[in-house]
């Protein structure tokens, strides 16, 4: 009867968001495009899905053995998660799912999706230096120079030596936060390029899909992608990022001279397709269990037996 019930408030909700005039005007957005682009940008998309799973099969290779499509339904999955909670609160799906499939212990999970979150705020913040319109130059190439220097600091003063375990309680398990965290950004071999693949191809493909959306050149459109992106990295956001996203990409659109009004119609478009992408393909994933590696563990999603 709840999830009845709850199914019902859903559709409801739905219609009634539906029956708004506003929402005419999304959907005019996306009917200048043709399904063949669609399809291009849907594919794109999972490529870069694709290329984040690797990232995890190159961090965690000692714990998954090959098993690169256990890795990706993990991506899949968080993805859907991180679209549906609120406030980040997808994120711990991560780190849950590695240790139901892989036995991969929490901290150790944790700080490896730390260290991914950090690895993408540098990249995504690198980006957003050198397309962001209007800025002067000398902002731009100190922006780049800080990012660049910070990202390539962190890890060695995390592997730096030191007795912080004979400071304290509060020290010593800071200590301890702190070695966990030295082997995560250890671990991966090719952690950047991936990183760097994966923001190069999911925001090119963002800005294909909004200059489409607002009938402009990529040049004009990218910096909306990155700006969108850079908001939907702050650590609080709202159910889906929704909100947070559109106004980070109007606020770059708006240094190319787009309209505040058309550019947050546009990013809400872009955002709806990524969202449903997300939500489909973690859907899909959920549909295929993955079999624990761990003695005794349920396959991870698996469907409850049906009681005799």
């Amino acid at each position: 009867m709840k999830r009845i019930v709850s199914i019902v408030v859903t559709l409801a909700l739905l219609a009634w968001l539906a029956s708004d005039s506003r929402w005419k005007m999304v959907g005019d957005a996306f009917a200048s495009i043709t399904p063949g682009a669609f399809a291009a940008v849907a594919l794109a998309l999972f490529v870069t899905y694709v290329l984040r799973a690797l990232r995890v099969c190159d961090e965690f290779r000692d714990e998954v053995n090959g098993r690169f499509g256990a890795c990706l339904r993990v991506i899949l999955i968080h993805n859907a998660m991180i679209n549906v909670v609120p406030l980040r609160g997808g994120e711990t799906a991560f780190p849950l799912l590695l240790r139901q499939v892989f036995g991969i212990p929490l901290m150790r999970a944790s700080a490896s999706l730390l260290w991914f979150r950090l690895q993408d705020a540098f990249v995504v913040g690198v980006l957003a230096c050198l397309v962001w319109p209007g800025l002067n130059p000398a902002l731009r190439a100190a922006g780049i120079a800080a990012l660049i220097a910070v990202a390539w600091y962190l890890p060695r003063w995390a592997r730096a030596p030191h007795d912080w375990a004979a400071r304290g309680r509060i020290v010593a398990k800071l200590g301890m936060l702190r070695d966990i965290f030295t082997e995560a950004t250890g671990r991966s071999r090719y952690g950047w390029w991936w990183t760097v693949a994966n923001w190069a191809l999911k925001l090119a493909v963002q800005g294909w899909l909004l200059a489409m959306l607002l009938g402009t050149s990529l040049q004009t459109a990218f910096p909306g992608a990155v700006g969108a992106e850079a908001a939907a990295i702050l650590p609080v956001q709202g159910v889906a990022g929704f909100g947070t996203y559109e106004a980070g990409a109007a606020a770059a659109l708006l240094y190319s001279g787009i309209a505040i009004k058309s550019g947050l119609q546009a990013a809400l478009a872009l955002h709806l397709f990524i969202f449903c992408s997300a939500i489909a393909t973690g859907a899909i994933a959920w549909l295929f269990p993955s079999k624990s590696t761990v003695p005794g563990n349920p396959a991870v999603g698996s469907a409850r037996k049906s009681s005799p």
